[in-house]
């Protein structure tokens, strides 16, 4: 039943038309990371009616969350993304031994994350960048959500397993489910409970536990990759072909925790609302971009089989295909944010004028780079599933850590506040010329049926 599931994913795989299979893949993944999204803001919403100190806790601990989040993606692309060129290159046993490598591995690594947070709690909230107004909020904040990290880490891994086995249905079951009892416990838990900050933290980590259950029963009833303790085999070369999936994600999304605390640490100087107006602009952000970023993961399955089956014709094209659509859908978004930006601010802080007009003139800049957003996810993607690890990494790195974190610790030397609130726009187009320069000889070599790992 398990090979006979898989071997009709392969067939699809490998052989649909490539555009309507990509978009038959990215609907779920589409809606996964709307209602990720959605439920990141829900806390930044619900915690927004407690004050601005409180808003700006959230923001202070968003970056140990990426951080966790981090290691997550670094086992759950790093596998997943092994797993997915197995199955193309028909290797099935190997790539159940990696699931349950990534996965258990994953597990340990967020016990670790708890143990250490927890010991250095006092002064890890302070290089998070927490005033002393904000510092008793991030701490009340930041203890429950480093009691989650085990399962987050691992429902992540879980996550980018099924979705890169073409199963992104059962992935996005398990992360809506908990997506959307996030945003109903929020405001119980803050409001009803009386618990404030900590009620929003303990409706994350509640429904982040919810949702790894949830991908465990899909991961067993999909048909795809089981996870057995059996086949856990963690060995050097298992965890150097781990790496050479997972390192791009570790570097983006362990630079997007850097990048947030050299930001808020930018803002710190100019008070609460800066740092308030920071963190409800990153979470809008990443609301307006993760449509985007869920349409490039229908991409990466299609890009994984193929690449392992060597059909490069079909990676390239589905390739530009995503760059085309995600282009067109994040100008209309950014001339939309434009327009409404201190509309959109004032939905989370509207009796706060300074933290609306702060935020509102961040993302109008960030709105000026946004559709160049497109060009470099999508590199970074199509490198990542065709194991071109250093140039994967360096693409992901680029636009939360090569430049970001060199611009936001020098422009505001020189500009002020204005400098804080331009550093990412300088820094996403700084991004899109080098994954221009890292990626097109590549796509040269795909279009001509050469594996670039020969060329």
């Amino acid at each position: 039943m398990e090979n006979d599931a898989q071997a009709r994913k392969y067939k699809q795989l490998t052989e649909a038309p490539v555009e309507p299979l990509i978009c038959k893949m990215a609907v779920p993944t589409i809606i996964s990371m709307l209602i990720t999204s959605i439920y990141n803001m829900a806390d930044t919403f619900f915690v927004g009616w407690l004050g601005t100190s409180a808003t700006g806790a959230v923001g202070v601990v968003f970056p140990l969350m990426a951080a966790i989040q981090a290691v997550g993606f670094f086992f759950g692309q790093g596998s997943g993304n092994y797993i997915s060129r197995q199955l193309g290159a028909q290797h099935r046993e190997e790539a159940a031994r990696m699931a349950a490598t990534g996965f258990f591995s994953a597990l340990g690594a967020g016990a670790v994350i708890l143990a250490f947070g927890l010991v250095f709690r006092n002064p890890l909230c302070h290089l998070l960048g927490a005033t002393d107004t904000i510092f008793p909020y991030a701490l009340d904040y930041m203890c429950l959500i480093l009691i989650g990290a085990p399962w987050m880490t691992a429902a992540l891994v879980l996550n980018n397993q099924l979705r890169l086995q073409g199963n992104a249905t059962y992935a996005m079951v398990g992360l809506v489910s908990g997506g959307l009892l996030n945003i109903a416990l929020d405001p119980l838990f803050i409001f009803v409970f009386q618990m404030g900050i900590s009620g929003a933290a303990l409706a994350t980590i509640l429904s982040q536990f919810i949702s790894f259950c949830l991908l465990l029963l899909g991961v067993r009833i999909s048909g795809g990759i089981q996870i057995r303790l059996r086949l856990f085999s963690p060995s050097r070369a298992r965890y150097a072909a781990l790496a050479g999936g997972g390192l791009p994600s570790l570097c983006r999304q362990g630079l997007a925790s850097i990048a947030v605390t050299c930001l808020n640490t930018a803002a710190r100087p100019y008070g609460d609302a800066a740092i308030a107006a920071m963190s409800i602009v990153t979470r809008v952000s990443q609301f307006a971009g993760s449509a985007m970023i869920g349409f490039g993961q229908g991409f990466q399955p299609v890009c994984g089989f193929n690449f392992g089956a060597r059909k490069y014709d079909r990676v390239s094209r589905g390739f530009w295909f995503c760059v085309k659509v995600s282009t067109v859908a994040l100008l209309l978004l950014a001339v939309v944010g434009w327009i409404f930006a201190p509309q959109v601010i004032a939905i989370f802080r509207a009796d706060d004028p300074e933290v609306i007009r702060i935020g509102a003139a961040t993302m109008r800049w960030q709105c000026i780079s946004f559709p160049l957003i497109a060009w470099s996810t999508m590199c970074n993607m199509l490198l990542q599933n065709i194991a071109m690890t250093v140039r994967a990494s360096i693409v992901a790195a680029a636009r939360q850590g090569l430049f970001f974190i060199p611009l936001a610790l020098i422009l505001p030397i020189f500009f002020g506040l204005t400098g804080v609130q331009i550093c990412q726009a300088a820094s996403d187009v700084c991004s899109f010329f080098l994954a221009i320069a890292l990626t097109v000889p590549v796509l040269r070599l795909l279009s001509r049926g050469v594996d670039p790992h020969t060329a």
